[in-house]
């Protein structure tokens, strides 16, 4: 099995990171891709990776546990308001239920668990956001066209 793409990142224009923008690590190409893209769009006034903690429980063990979620993003509109969101970037395929199998193997089983551990920490970010006026939004492949 090959190794996921995964490396560094250094921001062009360090002063819109949030963080330490000599410690960003992408973990996918498609989060590389959304990283330059908020690095070099003058409306992106400031952004982070794995900046932001959401505290979830999950269902699975009913524990609390931390979500990092993938980008903060803070967005200047034409009209010159702030916007800010919190990313997730996630293939399209994890973004729907698994569809009910009749033999229930190991790897049904993992993504059905996979499934309702991601849909806590979605509701978390969305509960998150609400309390902030902030918007959630999972990027697929669609959105980031890869």
């Amino acid at each position: 099995m090959a190794e996921s793409y995964k490396g560094r990142y250094l921001p062009k224009h360090p002063h819109k990171y949030v963080g330490d923008y000599r410690n960003v690590i992408y973990r996918s190409s498609w989060e590389l891709k959304f990283m330059v893209y908020c690095d070099n769009n003058p409306a992106v006034v400031q952004w982070g990776s794995e900046e932001v903690v959401i505290p979830y429980i999950s269902p699975i063990d009913k524990r609390v546990h931390r979500y990092f979620i993938d980008f903060f993003v803070k967005v200047k509109s034409h009209d010159n308001q702030l916007k800010t969101y919190l990313i997730e970037v996630k293939p399209k395929k994890y973004t729907k239920e698994p569809v009910p199998q009749t033999r229930k193997t190991r790897r049904y089983m993992t993504e059905v668990k996979n499934w309702i551990v991601n849909n806590s920490k979605w509701q978390a970010a969305k509960e998150y956001c609400d309390d902030r006026k902030w918007e959630f939004k999972i990027l697929t492949e669609e959105h980031l066209k890869v």
